[in-house]
């Protein structure tokens, strides 16, 4: 029991700052305008997201572990996808609306994931290794669903809109699209936890993490499913918390409303990051594979078409189709994409090509 209560100390900051907030947020909210007490709530928030998330990917790999791939890393990649769901609904409805924040938000988890996530586990892993390994027609598999999603939700738009109106999408139009994302994301996890589950699993050899991955836990697999639900149930509650500092940067102080994006982006993927580098430097490229390519199906599979439910409910407007630079960045990062799993094995220089795409993204947000 001290164990255990040391692993999950972190549980009780995350409930005293629920509480906080629930019975204190107006309060911590009327001050805003100032800049020391608008940095003291988003950073003490974030943290505490962020830190909550983080103990999220950790039971989800204790659950991955127990029930092996693609099992565990899908428990894994809906909880994140869940927790992006709930926090771009959370600013979509405070303040004055923001038509791009999912398209920004979706946008900017591609790019950490694809570019940062990616290049920065290649890097790892091929400083350490020289060359690593995966299943060549698992990554075929995910890119073969993940283009033309990625192509239909967030190239696509700009082109089927009226010529003398908004960039608006007719309902027919998003009804489409979220049919096709939820339909090819559930076909994929049909081929994946069936008929063919060996595309995700590491060939023999290839790894130095199969032991570890086979180890037990003293923890029940009971205990760590429970944990899952309550710190998840803790993340949800307190990213709609940081819908009103977000809000506050982007209209009132005028900052760029991709930033918005960027900063969701940011505290959904940090996690999956961690775990994908993690595995990388274990020599365990396929579950890192396995982690950054689920993630971005997961969030263009079930982000387009909760993201579109929700805003016909509550007739907030939106638009997904990308623009300018970052058209430009989405199709270079997807076709970068195809060469880098196009061979069954990566080298240190696939990782730093990645890392100097998501390097201009950054760039381009503020000077684009």
């Amino acid at each position: 029991m001290p164990g255990w209560i040391r692993r999950e100390r972190f549980l009780a900051l995350s409930v005293l700052t629920t509480l906080a907030f629930y019975f204190f947020g107006d309060a911590m909210f009327g001050g805003l305008a100032s800049l020391y007490r608008l940095e003291l709530v988003f950073f003490w928030l974030f943290a505490v997201v962020l830190g909550s998330a983080l103990a999220v990917v950790r039971h989800a790999e204790h659950l991955a572990e127990r029930l092996g791939e693609p099992f565990g890393t899908l428990i894994l990649t809906l909880c994140i996808t869940s927790i992006e769901v709930v926090s771009i609904t959370a600013i979509m409805l405070h303040g004055a609306n923001n038509p791009t924040l999912a398209r920004d938000t979706l946008f900017a988890v591609t790019m950490i994931v694809l570019n940062g996530m990616v290049g920065l586990s290649l890097l790892f892993g091929g400083w350490r290794y020289r060359e690593q390994y995966y299943n060549l027609q698992g990554a075929n598999t995910y890119l073969s669903v993940i283009l033309p999603m990625g192509v239909l939700c967030l190239v696509l738009p700009n082109f089927v809109v009226p010529h003398d109106g908004p960039p608006m999408l007719s309902m027919p139009q998003k009804i489409f699209l979220a049919i096709v994302s939820l339909g090819l994301y559930v076909a994929f996890l049909v081929l994946q936890a069936s008929r063919h589950r060996s595309y995700f699993a590491a060939q023999a050899g290839t790894t130095e993490a199969a032991e570890e991955q086979a180890a037990t836990h003293a923890s029940p697999l009971g205990v760590h499913a429970i944990l899952l639900v309550i710190y998840m149930t803790l993340v949800v509650y307190l990213a709609e918390q940081l819908a009103p500092p977000v809000d506050y940067v982007v209209e009132t102080m005028g900052k760029p409303a991709a930033l918005a994006g960027l900063i969701m982006a940011v505290l959904v993927a940090t996690p999956e990051i961690i775990g994908a580098v993690r595995a990388a430097g274990r020599n365990n490229l396929q579950r890192s594979m396995n982690i950054f390519l689920g993630s971005v199906l997961s969030t263009i599979g079930l982000t387009i078409p909760a993201i579109i439910v929700i805003s016909e409910l509550t007739q907030h407007p939106i638009r997904l189709g990308l623009e300018h630079t970052d058209l430009l960045l989405f199709v270079l990062t997807l076709v970068l994409c195809t060469v880098t799993f196009s061979s069954g094995r990566t080298n240190i220089l696939q990782g730093g090509v990645h890392l100097i795409l998501f390097l201009a993204y950054l760039f381009l947000i503020f000077e684009g």
